[in-house]
Parts: structure tokens; C-alpha cells; sequence
């Protein structure tokens, strides 16, 4: 099995000795960076399948770096799990809604990590430079905002697409419909939680016909989960 390249930007060596030390060595490859820096010459020749990001660093803080990554097309898909000390919820949205793809206080046991990191690797969210996230026939283009389902054009409206979107770079993860619409809408939106309840039901109508609209299910008083499974293909 090919190792994956982890790469580990933080300024703190006790935490990038454990990782090195801790994470399974015969599933990941790590390289590690102090500082930004250092990080941005690595990806100069180097691409990793994940990079882990420390929020606080001495040079750039990882919310100023993953905002640079994201507007570089050969980087702008690496998927990026922070680690921070700031457990507060308005900081954990503020770094997913930059770009992170998942987040972890600290302090963390080193298998948490790599369980994280497997989830984010096997999200089959593989985004191509052309900003393409596929789940089996289902492809959705953040570039074009346009969503086909084996070559077929799904017709979406704007707010039934932002939560396709979500959805689909945030899998097999419960939200409430209240954190729903503040990654979709925004903290400040004024939406009523049952608005929620009916764009999905129209998001399921529409991707009903090509047996898609399993992928979203509902989680008896907690919220929603997107989970595509049964349509990876193998």
C-alpha cells in the first residue's frame, strides 16, 4: 500500500517528535515545517495528500496560510485539518469556513488525529484543479458551481446548491440545522430552522431521479448527515 505525505506545519517540535513518533508509519509519510515559510518551499516540490496546520505560528497564522493555498490552483485542493488550542465554537467555524476541511483542539491523542485523517482522506472528495468533487456519478464543480450526475445536468437553485456543496466537502459528519445555516447562510442569517427541513426535501426531489437523494439522511432529533457510501464505486 502507498504511504501517504502528511505535511505537519507547526512551530512546537514536542508536537511534531509525537506525530512522527505516534501516527502509523507503514500508512503515513511525514514531513514537517516550523513555520510557513519553510511550509510554502516544501510545497514548492512537494504535494501532499494532507497537510495538518497549526492556528498560531510565528510568521503567518494558519488562517493567513490556508487563505493563500486556497487561491493557488496546484494547492488549492489539499485538504488541511487545523490544530489549535481555540476551542471556541466561532473560531472552529471561522477556520472551516476558510478553507479547513476539519479541526482538532488541543491537546489530542495521536490516534483521534489519524482517524481524522483517514475520514478526510476517504470522503472520495477528491477535488481535481478543475474544482471538480465527485461521489461515485455525482460531480459537483465549485469553479462553475454546476452539478451533474453521470454526465446529466441537476438543475439546483442557489441555496439548494451551497448546502449540496457543504454537504459534499463535509461528509459523514452530523449538523444540527442550526449550524447549517451558519455555514451556508452565515452566523448572522436570520433563517428559520425549518427552512432547512424544505430545501432538503427539494434537494432530495431533484436528485431523485438519478437515485441519489439517499445520500443526504435525516438523524432522529440531531440534524442531517451526507453519506455516499453505497454509491462510491470500486
Amino acid at each position: 500500500m502507498k504511504k501517504l505525505t502528511l505535511l505537519v506545519i507547526e512551530d512546537e517540535e514536542a508536537i511534531r517528535d509525537m506525530l512522527r513518533f505516534s501516527l502509523p508509519k507503514d500508512e503515513f509519510h511525514l514531513v514537517d515545517a516550523e513555520n510557513t515559510s519553510k511550509a510554502f518551499s516544501m510545497l514548492s516540490h512537494c504535494i501532499p495528500d494532507l497537510i495538518i496546520l497549526d492556528w498560531m505560528l510565528p510568521d503567518k497564522s494558519g488562517i493567513d496560510f490556508i487563505k493563500t493555498i486556497r487561491k493557488q490552483d496546484v494547492h488549492k485542493d489539499i485538504p488541511v485539518i487545523m490544530l489549535t488550542a481555540k476551542a471556541e465554537e466561532e473560531n472552529k467555524i471561522k477556520g472551516l469556513m476558510v478553507g479547513a476541511d476539519d479541526y482538532l483542539t488541543k491537546p489530542f491523542s495521536p490516534n483521534e488525529l489519524a482517524a481524522r485523517i483517514r475520514t478526510v482522506l476517504r470522503r472520495g472528495l477528491i477535488k481535481s484543479v478543475a474544482g471538480e468533487v465527485k461521489l461515485g456519478k455525482l460531480v459537483l464543480n465549485t469553479n462553475k458551481c454546476s452539478v451533474f450526475i453521470d454526465s446529466n445536468p441537476v438543475r439546483l437553485t442557489p441555496a439548494e446548491y451551497k448546502i449540496l456543496c457543504f454537504f459534499m466537502l463535509h461528509p459523514d459528519k452530523i449538523y444540527t440545522r442550526d449550524q447549517l445555516i451558519t455555514h451556508v447562510w452565515g452566523r448572522n442569517a436570520y433563517i428559520d430552522e425549518r427552512t432547512i427541513d424544505v430545501q432538503i426535501k427539494r434537494l432530495r426531489h431533484k436528485l431523485k431521479p438519478h437515485g441519489y437523494h439517499d445520500v443526504i439522511k435525516t438523524v432522529r432529533s440531531a440534524g442531517y448527515i451526507f453519506s455516499g457510501h453505497n454509491h462510491v464505486q470500486t
